[in-house]
Order: structure tokens, then sequence, then C-alpha cells
């Protein structure tokens, strides 16, 4: 057995999640099994009060980065890929919602914003509409088996969607609900993944601190006569989501 090397530094924020972002980081360094410090030694490195400390420490177990041991401490672990969105945008286009559903898992959502706003120029472009149109904006947290997973944007054009921005989509999928109220024909989707970090508000609600890596991933739904239906970027933990896609050729 060894102990953790030296402190990283902890970055600001909430002081519990911010030991546990540096505690997470060093232990993704080490080989499994390493057995952590005692907390007072943890407690002294980092400053922070036992709370504190076991707060942070809750948190990483949970994840799966350590595990505890009555009588012998607290050891790295290394958690697999729980929640992994394998969404194949070849045989049908369904959703987040569906898909999570589908491999048994539990799918929380939460509305955090549901408003008519004139469309910025990048959604007006992705939407083929004019800039200032007014769109459907509905930004949602969603979870699954109660662990934050990503913040979702999704906008629709209003005057096509108008029942968009009262639908209550605290439950089921946003693509279900324009195919059973408006019979849309959702058959393309181009997808474009990039790297971010989290703003002051999502690092809140996604339980991360400010600045963690982001996963983005930006949606633009068309129908078969290649019009825009439905634009939407997701922010998500990376340590929590996977993202796969399937290409098929010649029709097979």
């Amino acid at each position: 057995m060894q102990y953790l090397p030296g402190v990283a530094g902890v970055e600001a924020g909430p002081k519990y999640l911010a030991v546990r972002e540096a505690l997470r980081r060093r232990a993704s360094a080490l080989p499994e099994h390493t057995l952590l410090p005692p907390e007072p030694v943890l407690c002294a490195e980092y400053g922070v009060s036992r709370i504190t400390l076991r707060r942070a420490v809750d948190g990483l177990v949970a994840d799966g980065h350590l595990v505890r041991e009555q009588g012998r401490g607290t050891f790295v672990s290394r958690p697999g890929i729980r929640h992994e969105y394998r969404e194949s945008f070849v045989h049908r286009i369904a959703g987040f919602h569906s898909v999570m559903t589908e491999q048994g898992a539990q799918v929380g959502t939460t509305v955090l914003s549901q408003k008519v706003v004139p469309a910025a120029p990048a959604i007006a472009a992705e939407l083929s509409i004019a800039t200032a149109d007014d769109v459907v904006e509905l930004v949602r947290l969603r979870s699954v088996d109660g662990l934050p997973n990503h913040v979702v944007r999704s906008f629709l054009a209003a005057d096509r969607y108008p029942k968009a921005a009262s639908e209550d989509f605290g439950h089921g999928s946003l693509y279900e609900f324009l195919r059973r109220e408006y019979q849309a024909d959702l058959a393309h989707a181009r997808l474009v993944v990039d790297v971010g970090t989290a703003a002051a508000d999502e690092a809140e609600v996604l339980d991360v601190i400010t600045g963690s890596p982001l996963l983005v991933v930006r949606t633009t739904v068309r129908d078969s006569a290649g019009h825009p239906l439905v634009h939407s970027f997701s922010r998500l933990r990376p340590d929590v989501s996977q993202v796969e896609f399937e290409v098929s050729v010649g029709g097979r």
C-alpha cells in the first residue's frame, strides 16, 4: 500500500467541490487500490474541516473514484462509464430520454427555462430563419440514476411549434413530443462534438466546479426534405457520459 503524493492546488469555488476535484485528479493519476492518507492528514493538506473533506470524499465514492473499506481506509478505484449515451442516428433519431430509458436507467428532467426569445444569429442560421425571429428556447437539466448528466438547450421556431412554449417537458422526450403533436418527420441529424468548460451556473446544477471540462454536442435535426426542425446543444459531464456514433454504407 502507498499514500498519495504531493497535494494539487485546490481551485476556486465551493470548498467541498474544489477538494473533490483536486482529489479526483490525484486519484486518476495513481494505481488502483492506492491508499489515501488518513483524514487528519488530508484536512491539513487542503485546509478544510473533516465535514468538508468527508463531503468531498462521499462524492468520489458515489462516482466510483474511491472506495471505503471498514477498518482499512479509503482506496483509489476505477469507475466505469456507467451512463453511456449510445445513440445511433443511422437507424433512428430517438433522443436522450428514450435511449437511456431503454437501457434501464432512471432519467430525470428539470426544466430550468422555457420561453420565447428572439433568435440569435447562430441559432437563426441553424434553423434557417431570420435573425430575431421568435424561437422557443428550452433549457433542461438531465440526470441519470440521480446523478446530474448534462444541460441541454433546445431551440424551435415558435410559429411552427407554438405548443413547445407551454408543454410540460419535465417528463418524456422532446422528439416524441414533436412526432406526437406535429407529426414531425425527424429524418436526419447532424452532430458536432466539441469540448468546453463549465460556467458558474452550469457548474452549480451539474455538481462540478466552475471551469471543469464539459463535452459539448450540438445537434440539428432535419426532415426528409432537409428543412431544419430543432437545434440543440448539450453540455455533458464527461466522467459519466459517452456519445457513440454509428455509420452505415450503402443502406446496410
